[in-house]
């Protein structure tokens, strides 16, 4: 029943909000509409000649964002982009309008925001699969959404409406590009050196995985994260058997420029805060997933109410609701098969992925075409 309220309490507060907010997203839109005087059919966001989306592709497309997002902690949003920018071709659509015009720059915060209702959906879920399952280190998270409540609120203010779609696709692929490449160097025998305490915990979390496999009674909740201390200056916890600790005040910091970062791109962080969490917390991977939803949960929410309730960015709301419940399937199915993954695998599909987009969204931004293939 208190669940049911809660719910309640959600959509209408949504509703509340989306009567707030559309008179002016009609009036940012009507005015790029104005200026570019397209023509055709009303396709995306009601424009003349937008492009039509089908809802089931974009069903389909976000159960695999939820799953990605729910397993390794990052990509999400990523994910959700190339599916708005490519799949959809929304991409191309910003860009047959010049920079300098208006519904070039509506079309491209409207993706941005898009992004984030999916992996902000996709956070919320997995946030709470990985703490009911003990793989969730709640300071660092908490730490780390403090940090980024600032960091999501002062981006949009200052960039929407500012960004055309090409200089957008550069730098998204630039930083994708970047950490993919850091987080192989992680993977070597340099890179592994400090990373004594992760390697142990993940093999101790694989071989209880795989006694639970053979019949034996594991209690996987039980033996997950246990916090030993907490102030402002130090957190200690243990995660099967291995302790941790870090200094709070370095994820506070860490998650400001993070979250302005993600902002400004339009996704969720996660890519950020999976080698932050690996190299400066020093996690395994299986402990990452749910602390960077946390984070980037808190992130999400100030980023997308600055986009839609200060900058007034429009969002088509039937292709949001088809996705979102293609994110709800594939956060929840993604926490119950990243236990079965080894630790190094999780990564190089972190890392293979990362190279994909970012060498296709680099090379498409500052060269004009891409120098691999879509999906």
């Amino acid at each position: 029943m208190l669940r049911s309220k809660k719910v309640f309490l959600m959509l209408a507060l949504l509703a509340v909000t989306c009567m707030v907010a559309e008179p002016a997203w009609a009036d940012r839109l009507a005015e790029a509409i104005a200026e570019a005087k397209p023509q055709g059919e009303p396709g995306y966001l009601g424009i003349p000649g937008g492009p039509q989306l089908n809802v089931i592709i974009g069903l389909v497309w976000a159960i695999w964002v939820g799953w990605i997002f729910s397993t390794v902690g990052a990509f999400g949003g990523i994910m959700a982009g190339v599916g708005h920018i490519t799949i959809y071709g929304l991409g191309d659509y910003a860009k047959s309008f010049k920079k300098t015009m208006k519904l070039n720059k509506v079309v491209t915060d409207s993706i941005r925001v898009s992004n984030q209702w999916l992996v902000g959906t996709s956070a919320a879920l997995s946030s709470f699969n990985y703490y009911k399952a003990g793989r969730l280190v709640l300071p660092l998270g908490i730490a780390l959404a403090i940090g980024s409540v600032s960091g999501s609120i002062l981006v949009p203010i200052l960039t929407a409406g500012k960004i055309s779609l090409k200089a957008y696709l550069g730098y998204f692929g630039l930083f994708v590009l970047f950490l993919g490449c850091y987080l192989f160097y992680e993977t070597t025998p340099k890179g592994q050196a400090n990373k004594k305490a992760a390697k142990q915990a993940a093999e101790a979390f694989q071989k209880s995985v795989k006694d639970q496999q053979s019949g034996g009674e594991v209690d996987m909740s039980e033996m997950g994260v246990k916090v030993q201390k907490f102030t402002p200056t130090a957190c200690e916890f243990t995660f099967f058997g291995v302790e941790f600790k870090f200094n709070p005040l370095i994820p506070v910091v860490g998650g400001f420029f993070i979250a302005a970062l993600a902002s400004f791109l339009g996704v969720g962080g996660g890519f950020l805060l999976v080698p932050f969490l690996t190299s400066v917390a020093g996690l395994p991977m299986y402990l990452v997933a749910g602390t960077s939803a946390l984070a980037v949960l808190v992130g999400m929410i100030s980023s997308i109410f600055s986009y839609m309730m200060i900058k007034n960015t429009p969002v088509a709301w039937s292709l949001i609701g088809a996705e979102l419940v293609g994110i709800v399937i594939g956060s929840v199915i993604g926490p119950k098969t990243s236990k079965f993954i080894p630790d190094k695998v999780l990564k190089y599909i972190f890392i293979l992925l990362a190279l994909y987009v970012g060498i296709r969204y680099t090379t498409k931004g500052f060269l004009g075409y891409s120098l691999v293939p879509p999906f």
